[in-house]
């Protein structure tokens, strides 16, 4: 079989339409679906969160790295989440990870849920927030003691509360 040119740009774009359906598509989130004592109905989160948000909390995709103004932020206080303001991270757990995401080496107690997370061609541990559900990053085991994690936050998921 002969390629022509419209053949192989209409392999290349259905190629493309696929790989964004596929990583980052419109998708509902899986921890959103759980029972969580938050629950709103897709328009009420739309409301509620900017569209950034929104696509980070409740469809699972990331901020691009280095975006977040949280990166920089250096004061004490408490980092809440986004979409319920639940506490999430103490200011004294964060630090530099070099990633372009705020990073924290451990949660406030009863403040995040995890689960796996198979969509980029590997298992990672997705993390969301107890009360809503809301998907604010993953955490990794190569962050600092006393835990050895890494809990890698997309920084829009979250708001500062200074002390």
């Amino acid at each position: 079989m002969q390629m022509n040119r419209r053949l192989l740009l209409g392999g290349a774009g259905a190629g493309l339409l696929g790989g964004v359906a596929f990583f980052g598509g419109q998708r509902e989130s899986h921890a959103a679906e759980g029972k969580f004592p938050i629950k709103l109905s897709q328009a009420e989160w739309k409301k509620r969160l900017t569209p950034q948000q929104y696509a980070v909390l409740r469809e699972e995709n990331t901020e691009r790295a280095g975006s977040s103004p949280l990166n920089k932020e250096k004061r004490k206080g408490t980092y809440v989440c986004a979409g319920c303001g639940l506490p999430l991270y103490s200011s004294a757990t964060k630090f530099e990870s070099g990633t372009g995401w705020p990073s924290f080496w451990k949660p406030l107690a009863n403040a995040v849920g995890t689960k796996p997370d198979n969509t980029l061609f590997a298992t990672r541990t997705e993390v969301h927030c107890r009360r809503c559900g809301g998907h604010v990053g993953h955490v990794f085991d190569d962050g600092p003691k006393p835990t050895g994690l890494r809990y890698c936050m997309n920084g829009v998921a979250m708001k500062f509360r200074p002390a």
